[in-house]
């Protein structure tokens, strides 16, 4: 098991996913929280359109029904 586990490990590096690890780093302090800031604001604005479709679906929509007769 050990053997196996060494080989894939070894051979990570080499594959079509080779480059993109020797490629890839760690994102500097400034870059994180921008990311970090970008990610929340966008899951914000996410919950908002949800919260709203909520609460035209609940409270809107069967006010409009009521006033129309269906």
């Amino acid at each position: 098991v050990q053997k196996k586990v060494e080989q894939r490990f070894q051979r990570l590096g080499k594959g079509k996913y080779g480059r993109v690890f020797k490629m890839a780093r760690n994102p500097e302090p400034d870059e994180f929280v921008k990311t970090s800031q970008m990610t929340a604001i966008g899951i914000f604005i996410i919950g908002i359109i949800g919260f709203t479709i909520l609460i035209l679906a609940t409270q809107v929509a069967p006010w409009i029904a009521e006033k129309l007769g269906i």
